[in-house]
């Protein structure tokens, strides 16, 4: 992990501010989705990809009936229905 010397306090509802220079480097927008979990001892944020529930490709995720699927998975369960 590379440290960028930038430290935030947490405020009473439990809320840290993203400066904007960090925000721009990672391409992080206004109401962009950010992804929250453990490594460790660490607390790490990612922006937010949807992926294919079955293979987790990113790629060209189709949204259907609540989840994500990617075209290559979605064209095998086609050929498998038939």
């Amino acid at each position: 992990m590379k440290s960028t010397g930038i430290v935030r306090k947490v405020d009473e509802l439990g809320r840290i501010v993203l400066p904007i220079e960090l925000r721009r480097t990672m391409g992080i927008e206004e109401r962009d989705a950010l992804e929250i979990y453990v490594e460790g001892s660490s607390v790490v944020l990612r922006k937010y990809a949807p992926s294919c529930i079955f293979c987790d490709d990113a790629t060209d995720v189709i949204h259907f009936r609540g989840k994500n699927v990617c075209p290559k998975c979605l064209a095998e369960l086609k050929a498998q229905s038939l």
